[in-house]
């Protein structure tokens, strides 16, 4: 049976929410050490300096690649390329997090498009990060290259 795997990030803020700004930390990968700020997060982030949304987009993005992938293969239609972003919207007026827009495109030979989109749609519901996220809007937009 295989055992639960534990990733870690972390962050250090200094100051107040409006005037101060952190560093969070890809601890588990050592990847990087990436500046953060209220000012990224609330207005056009600056480049160099990136937002909670961001790094979730990334994952979901991340995630939904593998499962897409996954599914597609166990279809018998294992994809060549599957590039997807994940547009996380954050309006603090209504709350924080308001949708994540998937945008998928990949190129698969031998496969329908009424068969890829059920696969595609299935992946979002099914993908781990999105059903960690299943209080928020996710919409879908999936084209074969």
């Amino acid at each position: 049976m295989p055992r639960p795997v534990v990733s870690t990030g972390s962050t250090a803020w200094k100051g107040d929410l409006l005037s101060g700004s952190g560093t969070t930390t890809l601890e588990t990968s050592q990847l990087g050490t990436f500046d953060v700020s209220w000012k990224a997060r609330s207005e056009e982030a600056a480049q160099g300096t990136t937002s909670p949304e961001e790094l979730l987009g990334a994952a979901h993005a991340t995630c939904y690649s593998m499962q897409f992938s996954n599914m597609l293969a166990e279809n018998g239609t294992p994809p060549t390329s599957v590039d997807t972003s994940a547009a996380v919207t954050f309006n603090i007026a209504e709350g924080g997090i308001t949708g994540i827009a998937l945008t998928v495109t990949a190129k698969i030979d031998g496969i329908e498009d009424a068969d890829f989109q059920r696969v595609a749609e299935e992946a979002k519901s099914s993908c781990p990060v999105s059903k960690a996220l299943a209080g928020v809007d996710i919409t879908l937009t999936a084209a074969l290259a």
